[in-house]
């Protein structure tokens, strides 16, 4: 889909109003409409071929298909963006305003996202066998998930450029957090989710007001539904990196592992793999960090997990693959691991391979132990994702792909209170 002109305000704060209040994370007086706009991006950039385009209207993929990146001027912000600028401010992934995409604060729409706890566990990391091991627990977000970050970047963005209604397909977590997020921008939510999403998040959906469509398939063919729907009334599909601004929420989580380990990054990150957008999300600000000046050429081993029942980056990384191609028959109880074809794959599979680091695949009984591994040694009631990361970690040893002398970011990317009564698959 390429940009669109006709359907959407090209000013959503003179034509709407829906602009005109002021963010939710900043409750003193101090922004007012003399506030200067924030610097946002230069233009946008095809993942695959370079070619660049005008940021300040509505896109979904690229002309060839493939995603968008935001691009910033760096240089322009490096003398005052730095670590010591953003540690007096708010904890919220707003306090990186400087890369990311919104223009007008009155468009931040905020729920109180980002800056999750970082908790470093000395039994989990004897369990697994590492020398020092932390958990990133984005179950602490707004809604209870990751999902937050990405889905706050989208809706703000989306808000401010003139956007009137939204639809999203989902496994779950992200329909939940887009129907938060466009509660508070007051913007309708149209999503669309499999009839086997768990019934705490189906709830959560309802009750923030979306308009809620079960299907019986998975994500891909939620997707395929949003999107015809898109075609014909004119909604903007919030689809995984089929919009540009998800991953810009997501890469924060880069940023604040540097800030929260005390201005360095670990020798590995373990992400749970989906759609991949955070995995992704962190490459590039890793990348914006070295050209601000934060950090030098080094970089984490970045590994995905996957489920042994929907596994197709780690089949691409396994056979040498550029592209991960579509998983048939994906099952899983993970619901944010049933994702049988990603469309930032080439993205994820460049990752892995430029950080030296890898992918491997864990059953949902194994999932569902560390789950409970996790959760004693540590009182972080996990997402079957975040216990998936944590039984990955003692084959990757096996594997030689991380060393017992590493330290070590888990990414527990959901509350376990959102998967009650859900059981193991297979």
């Amino acid at each position: 889909m390429g940009a669109l002109h006709a359907s959407f305000y090209p000013c959503p704060a003179a034509a709407s109003g829906l602009c005109g209040r002021r963010p939710l994370h900043f409750p003193d007086d101090t922004m007012n409409d003399s506030t200067p706009a924030l610097p946002g991006t230069t233009h946008l950039e095809c993942t695959a071929t370079g070619a660049t385009f005008d940021s300040e209207v509505l896109w979904g993929l690229s002309p060839a298909g493939k995603p968008l990146f935001a691009r910033y001027d760096l240089d322009a912000v490096r003398e005052s963006f730095t670590p010591g600028a953003v540690a007096a401010r708010a904890p919220t992934l707003w306090r990186y305003e400087e890369v990311l995409p919104v223009r007008d604060r009155a468009c931040q729409v905020s729920l109180g996202e980002g800056f999750t706890p970082l908790l470093e566990s000395s039994r989990l990391a004897g369990r697994v066998g590492v020398r020092r091991l932390w958990i990133k627990d984005e179950g602490q977000n707004p809604t209870g998930s990751f999902k937050d970050r990405g889905l706050c970047m989208a809706v703000s963005r989306a808000l401010e450029l003139g956007a009137r209604e939204l639809a999203i397909p989902s496994a779950g977590n992200a329909a939940g957090s887009a129907a938060a997020y466009g509660a508070a921008a007051g913007l309708p939510v149209h999503v669309v989710v499999p009839t086997d999403t768990p019934a705490p998040i189906l709830a959560e959906i309802r009750a923030l007001g979306a308009d809620l469509d079960l299907l019986d398939g998975l994500i891909s063919d939620c997707g395929k539904v949003v999107r015809q729907r898109c075609d014909e009334d004119g909604w903007w599909d919030l689809s995984t990196l089929k919009e540009p601004y998800r991953v810009e929420g997501k890469k924060t989580m880069g940023y604040e592992l540097f800030e929260q380990l005390g201005g360095r990054l670990p020798d590995a990150i373990v992400y749970p793999t989906g759609g991949g957008t955070g995995l992704i999300g962190m490459w590039k600000a890793f990348a914006e960090m070295e050209a601000l000046g934060w950090i030098g050429a080094e970089r984490p081993r970045m590994f995905t997990v996957q489920a042994t029942g929907c596994a197709p980056m780690v089949r691409a990384w396994e056979q040498g693959w550029d592209d991960a191609g579509v998983w048939e028959d994906a099952a899983t109880f993970a619901a944010g691991l049933r994702v049988p074809g990603a469309v930032g794959d080439f993205l994820i599979l460049r990752a892995l391979r430029e950080s030296g680091g890898g992918a491997v695949a864990v059953t949902d009984h194994a999932m569902a132990e560390w789950v409970g591994t996790m959760g004693a040694a540590t009182g972080i009631f996990g997402a079957p994702e975040g216990g998936a990361t944590a039984a990955a970690v003692p084959r990757l040893l096996k594997m030689g792909l991380i060393r017992k002398s590493d330290e070590v970011v888990l990414f527990n990317t959901g509350s376990g209170l959102k998967y009650v009564g859900m059981e193991p698959v297979g």
